[in-house]
C-alpha cells in the first residue's frame, strides 16, 4: 500500500501532507521542464501521446478519487446521493471557465495572436505558464481536499483513504511530466536559453502544493461541504481535459495515437485506484 511510508508521515497533519503531495507532483513538472537541458525538440507524436495519456489519467481521476467518494459521503450524509456529486460537478466546469474566459494564457502550440482571455501585452513565455498554470489549480485542489477526506475520521469519509489520496497525488505526478515539457520546449526551440525554459517550465507547477495546501484546510474547516468540493475539483478536471488536453493532443494529426495515450492513461490510474487506493 502507498500509505505504507512510514508511522512518520501518517502522523503529519492532512495540511502537511497535502504540501508534501503538492511538492511531489511540482517536482515532476520541473522534471519534465528539466528536459531542455538534454534537448531543444521532442518528437511530436510521442509528446501527443503523453498529453493523451495524461489526459487519460485526469479522466480516470476525477471519477474514481473524486467523484465515486463524493456520492459515499453524500449517501452517509443522507443527502439524496446524486446532488453534491452533480452539484459539486457542474460548479467545478463553471468556475474554469470563468477563470478560463479572465486569465491572459496561451495554449501550447497555439501562435501569439490565440491567447485567450482578457487582451494583454504580456510576453508568449508568461501566457504560456499561465495555460499550464489555470489547470494545475484544480489538480491541487483535487488533492488537497483528498488528503482533508481522508483525515476526517467520521463515517462519511468512508471510501475516502491515505492510500486513495497518494495513488491520486502519484496519478496526477505522472501526468505532470508532459506538461513541462509542453511550456519548456517551445521556449526553447524559439531560441531562450535552456536555464530561463526550465525556470519557466516547473513555476507552471508551483501553484498545485499552494492549491492542495488551501483545499485540505477549506475541507477541513467546513466538513459538510466535502462530498461538494470533491466533485468540484472533479468537474474542474474534467474541464481541463475536454478543453484544453484533448483538443491539444490532436492538433497535429496523430489522432488515433493520442487515442490510444488516453485509453492507456485512463487504464493505468483506474488499476493504481482499485488496487492502491
Amino acid at each position: 500500500m502507498l500509505a505504507d511510508l512510514g508511522p512518520w508521515f501518517e502522523t503529519l497533519s492532512p495540511i502537511v501532507q497535502s504540501l508534501l503531495a503538492g511538492g511531489f507532483t511540482w517536482s515532476v513538472t520541473a522534471l519534465g521542464a528539466a528536459v531542455v537541458f538534454l534537448t531543444r525538440r521532442v518528437n511530436q507524436r510521442l509528446l501527443d501521446a503523453m498529453m493523451g495519456f495524461a489526459a487519460g489519467v485526469m479522466m480516470a481521476a476525477s471519477f474514481w478519487s473524486l467523484l465515486a467518494p463524493s456520492i459515499d459521503m453524500a449517501a452517509a450524509q443522507g443527502i439524496t446521493i446524486w446532488i453534491p456529486p452533480t452539484v459539486g460537478f457542474l460548479l467545478g466546469g463553471i468556475f474554469l471557465r470563468g477563470a478560463d474566459a479572465l486569465l491572459p494564457h496561451l495554449h501550447p502550440g497555439a501562435r501569439r495572436s490565440e491567447a485567450e482571455g482578457l487582451s494583454t501585452s504580456w510576453r508568449r513565455a508568461t501566457l504560456l505558464v499561465l495555460a499550464i498554470t489555470l489547470h494545475n489549480i484544480p489538480e491541487g485542489l483535487a488533492v488537497g481536499v483528498s488528503f482533508g477526506a481522508a483525515a476526517i475520521e467520521l463515517d462519511m469519509a468512508a471510501g475516502a483513504t491515505l492510500a486513495g489520496a497518494l495513488t491520486l497525488a502519484l496519478g496526477i505526478g505522472l501526468q505532470n511530466f508532459p506538461e513541462g515539457i509542453a511550456v519548456a520546449l517551445p521556449l526553447r526551440g524559439e531560441g531562450v536559453s535552456a536555464p530561463t525554459s526550465f525556470w519557466y517550465g516547473q513555476l507552471s507547477g508551483v501553484v498545485e502544493p499552494v492549491a492542495a495546501g488551501l483545499g485540505a484546510a477549506a475541507v477541513l474547516t467546513v466538513r459538510p461541504l466535502l462530498p461538494y468540493a470533491l466533485s468540484f475539483a472533479a468537474g474542474a478536471m474534467i474541464y481541463v481535459v475536454v478543453e484544453e488536453l484533448i483538443p491539444e493532443s490532436q492538433r497535429h494529426d496523430n489522432t488515433d495515437l493520442a487515442t490510444l495515450g488516453v485509453m492507456g492513461g485512463f487504464a493505468i490510474m483506474m488499476v493504481m485506484d482499485v488496487a492502491l487506493g
